[in-house]
């Protein structure tokens, strides 16, 4: 069965075009209350938000659709993705609900569904939800119908769970952090979670007014953060963004320290407290080389997986590991959280700083990258330019010459025509030649 709502990482789009539209939101509020109405206790679902101006069209429909079949609504207002992860098992819901669209600008939005355990959903469930939409809902009777309430300590609750995964031998006295918000849903929270643990806080981002979410701000735009901590002598800044399930470090020198150096700073900690599980990391296939050979080194794998965090989070389940995440900044912790969580994850790394009393420039650093150059190709949509024989051969070609001394990566865009290219090596002459050489077979075939 084609998905025509569900995307990697649920429903996302521009706000009033379809899929991103009240009616839709309604429909998938009615057709995932009634797919998690499951037993005869009284059925419940939490659901939170970014700080978009459409989330409160948004959560207006959805309490709409839930209720509408029977099911009760607790709303959180404005809380991070893990946040609502972490409270869907608190109380014991059947169903949670992020109403965000992550990184992207305020127009977007989108729908990303947990179960109760506290996991997005499987791509069973998703079918099956699709399925629903496509039907009448199965309306409950009056005397049915849900309640919706919301809950005042939502924040307190979430920066409570925070604070319990940093170590309690530990506090934050004399270190003065940055923290970029995105202007998005940890525009509270995080630099609570902060100043309670004893830092001194510089924050940024913090004014949402619902059309500046991640605008010019944010683990995307890091720019302001690099000058922020230079200009204010801060020790380290941290970036999240929307959503808050994101991270991004710069370090004092205002130098910009991506995921692969932090799952490689984190998983060596775990390790040297015999902490880490499966003697590996989970990344995607974009992930650093260098990153490899650091765990190597360390007597640890690198398992690669498809791009996307829920792949990363599939392969942790499967393997039995704690540590997995993407170079982009989604970290997923599995001792603390079912997702990806910057504020946790940055926690961590703060610890990691405290312990150490070494600069964030000189600890941060775990290993060199390799020159990593990546570059798209658009291509007409209907034609397949990887499945031509000259392609095939180009890329075999460049594979031959890169083995032992680099790594290539080819893969169509699941959201736009583009084939995207990247290669990483040694010779950064070679890679930047070899992606050349393959984008321009990549345009003829097509």
């Amino acid at each position: 069965m084609t998905r025509k709502f569900f995307g990697t990482d649920g429903i996302r789009g521009t706000t009033n075009l379809e899929p991103m539209t009240a009616e839709t939101a309604l429909r998938v509020g009615q057709a995932a209350g009634t797919h998690f109405l499951r037993g005869d206790h009284r059925h419940r679902v939490v659901i939170g938000k970014d700080t978009r101006l459409s989330g409160y069209m948004m959560e207006s429909a959805m309490v709409a659709g839930f209720t509408s079949v029977g099911m009760d609504v607790v709303l959180l207002g404005p809380m991070p993705t893990p946040a609502v992860a972490m409270l869907t098992r608190s109380m014991r819901a059947d169903l949670g609900v992020m109403i965000s669209a992550s990184h992207n600008p305020f127009a977007d939005n989108g729908i990303k569904l947990f179960g109760p355990d506290g996991y997005k959903l499987s791509d069973e469930d998703e079918r099956s939800i699709e399925r629903r939409l496509e039907k009448d809902p199965k309306l409950a009777k009056s005397e049915l119908i849900g309640r919706a309430r919301r809950i005042d300590d939502a924040r307190g609750r979430y920066v409570q769970f925070a604070k319990d995964t940093f170590p309690e031998h530990l506090r934050l006295d004399g270190l003065k952090v940055v923290v970029d918000c995105a202007n998005g849903a940890a525009y509270h929270v995080a630099p609570d979670a902060l100043w309670e643990l004893g830092a001194e806080v510089v924050p940024l981002g913090v004014s949402p007014n619902g059309l500046n979410i991640n605008d010019e701000c944010g683990s995307t735009h890091p720019q302001l953060l690099q000058e922020t901590v230079v200009a204010s002598g801060a020790d380290i800044g941290i970036a999240l963004d929307g959503d808050a399930d994101r991270l991004i470090v710069v370090d004092e020198q205002g130098q910009i320290i991506d995921g692969d150096q932090l799952m490689a700073l984190i998983a060596l900690g775990l390790q040297a407290r015999g902490e880490l599980k499966g003697d590996a990391v989970v990344a995607t296939v974009m992930s650093n080389l260098g990153l490899e050979r650091k765990l190597g080194s360390a007597g640890l794998k690198l398992l690669r997986t498809k791009v996307g965090d829920r792949y990363v989070l599939e392969e942790m389940r499967r393997s039995g590991c704690n540590v997995g995440g993407e170079q982009s900044g989604h970290i997923i912790l599995a001792d603390h959280a079912t997702t990806g969580d910057g504020l946790v994850a940055g926690l961590q790394v703060l610890a990691a700083l405290v312990e150490s009393k070494a600069l964030a420039s000189e600890l941060l650093r775990q290993f060199e990258p390799l020159p990593q150059l990546l570059k798209n190709v658009r291509f007409n949509g209907g034609s397949e330019p990887l499945e031509a024989d000259s392609v095939r051969e180009r890329i075999a070609a460049a594979e031959a010459e890169l083995e032992g001394r680099g790594r290539l990566v080819i893969r169509k865009s699941g959201t736009e025509p583009l084939i995207r290219v990247m290669a990483e090596g040694d010779d950064p002459a070679l890679v930047e030649r070899l992606v050349d050489d393959i984008c321009e077979a990549v345009r003829t075939a097509a």
